[in-house]
C-alpha cells in the first residue's frame, strides 16, 4: 500500500521552523567543501565574525553543529557545577524544561514559575535573590515560544549582574526579530539559531559567551569534554588554525553565511520593525474577529509569534489542519502544557511581512466558519489593513 500524498502547503505561518530566505537556499547549494581545506577553515571564522558583528559582541561566536535544543542542554551541562544553585525562571514549556536539564547538573535549583499566559516579574528576581544570595546561575527563556509571550530580559539581566551571578538565556525565537543582544542585557551564554526569526535552516546554533562564563565552565570539575554537549571543545574552533572537535555540515555554515548577510544588509532595524508590523496587524486583526489573544497582557505578547486562544466548540486540531486544507497555510498549534489551547502564528524571518497578517486573518478565520464558528473575517482584516497602514 503506497503511503498517501500529501500536498505541500502554499503558505508557512507556522512557529518554526519557517521559510526560508531565497539567498539561503542558494547558499545551502553550493559545493561541500573539505572542511579542513584552508578556504572552509577561513570561511568558518569568517562566518562566526560575522555572527558576532550580528549580535554585536565582540569576541567571534560560538558555532555548534546541532539545533538549539542540544545547544541549550549542553549549555545546562558546560556552565552548571556540582556545586552551583541555580535559578530557573519558567514562564512557559521551555523554560520549565530548562530546570529539567540543570537537575543532572546543580547543587540546588530554586525555580520561580508563573502561569504561561504571564511573564517573569523582575521584582521576584530581586527578591529570590535576598532569599537565596548564594544563587550562582540564572537561567531565563526570553520568548517562550509556546505561549507566545517575552519576558523583561534587560530588567532581569541587570539584576543578575549586580548580584554577580551568571545568565543564560535561550533567545533561539527573538534575536534577529527584535532588539536584543547579549551584552545590552548582561547575558553570559546566549543562545539563538538561524531557524527562526533569521529566516535560515535549523541545524545549527549561535552562542555567545561571556569571559566570566567561559571562566566559569573551565573551573567546572564536571564540563563534559569530548562530547556533544562539550561547549569547551568548540571555544577556539572558531580560529582557522585550530582543529574542529568533529566534522562540521559544511553546507549549513554556508547557509548560516547567508543568514547573517540578509539580516545585515537589510540592516536589524527594519528587520525588527516589519516584525513588529506584522505581529501588531495579527493582533489586531484577531481581536477585530472576536478572537482572544493567549497573553494576559498584550504589553508581553511577541513580535515574532502570535498565540491566539482556541474558541470553545472548536479543537485545536481541527482549527489548524483546516486552515491548512482548505487555505493552504500552516499554522502551529500549543505544544506541552499549551496544548489544545493555542493556535501561534509566526512572524519569523521571511514571513515578517505585514501582508501575511491578512493572509492569517483570512485563514484561521475562514477555518473558524467551516468548523461552524461565527467570526468575522472582514473586520479582523480592515483591522489589521487599518494597522499596517498606519505602520
Amino acid at each position: 500500500m503506497s503511503a498517501p500524498t500529501i500536498k505541500e502547503a502554499v503558505v508557512t505561518l507556522s512557529a518554526g521552523p519557517v521559510a526560508v530566505y531565497p539567498s539561503v537556499l542558494r547558499a545551502l547549494s553550493r559545493p561541500v567543501a573539505y572542511h579542513y581545506d584552508p578556504y572552509f577553515q577561513h570561511f568558518f571564522e569568517s562566518v562566526a565574525k560575522k555572527a558576532a558583528t550580528a549580535l554585536r559582541v565582540k569576541e567571534p561566536a560560538l558555532l555548534l553543529q546541532v539545533e538549539p535544543a542540544p545547544a541549550i542542554e549542553a549549555a545546562a551541562a558546560s556552565l552548571i557545577g556540582p556545586e552551583d544553585t541555580v535559578l530557573n525562571l519558567a514562564s512557559g514549556v521551555y523554560g520549565k524544561g530548562f530546570g529539567y536539564w540543570s537537575a543532572r547538573y546543580h547543587k540546588d535549583m530554586v525555580e520561580i514559575e508563573v502561569p504561561f499566559n504571564e511573564a517573569i516579574d523582575p521584582a521576584d528576581v530581586a527578591a529570590a535573590f535576598k532569599q537565596r544570595p548564594d544563587i550562582k546561575i540564572v537561567s531565563l527563556v526570553h520568548h517562550d515560544t509556546p505561549s507566545g509571550t517575552i519576558n523583561p530580559i534587560r530588567e532581569i539581566g541587570k539584576i543578575v549582574r549586580d548580584h554577580g551571578a551568571l545568565l543564560l538565556v535561550d533567545a533561539v525565537s527573538s534575536f534577529g526579530g527584535m532588539d536584543v543582544h547579549p551584552d545590552d542585557c548582561h547575558v553570559d551564554v546566549f543562545i539563538t539559531g538561524p531557524g527562526k526569526c533569521l529566516g535560515g535552516a535549523p541545524g545549527t546554533t549561535v552562542v555567545a559567551v561571556s569571559e566570566r562564563a567561559w571562566a566559569h565552565m573551565e573551573a567546572n570539575p564536571k564540563a563534559p569534554r569530548a562530547s556533544i554537549l562539550s561547549y569547551l571543545d568548540w571555544k577556539d574552533a572558531w580560529r582557522h588554525d585550530k582543529p574542529f572537535p568533529f566534522t562540521p555540515s559544511v553546507a549549513e555554515i554556508n547557509g548560516l553565511d547567508a543568514v547573517f548577510d540578509q539580516y545585515l544588509n537589510e540592516g536589524p532595524e527594519k528587520v525588527w520593525r516589519r516584525h513588529a508590523l506584522t505581529a501588531a496587524a495579527t493582533r489586531a486583526g484577531v481581536k477585530a474577529m472576536g478572537l482572544e489573544l493567549w497573553a494576559k497582557t498584550e504589553a508581553i505578547a511577541s513580535p515574532t509569534t502570535t498565540a491566539i486562544r482556541v474558541p470553545d466548540g472548536v479543537t485545536e486540531q481541527a482549527w489548524v489542519s483546516t486552515a491548512r486544507d482548505a487555505f493552504g497555510v500552516v499554522f502551529s498549534g500549543g505544544f506541552g502544557a499549551t496544548a489544545g489551547k493555542v493556535l501561534r502564528v509566526g512572524h519569523m524571518g521571511p514571513a515578517a511581512e505585514p501582508i501575511y497578517a491578512t493572509t492569517a486573518i483570512t485563514a484561521m478565520g475562514g477555518a473558524l466558519r467551516k468548523l461552524g464558528h461565527k467570526v468575522d473575517v472582514g473586520a479582523g482584516i480592515e483591522a489589521a489593513l487599518a494597522v499596517i497602514a498606519a505602520g
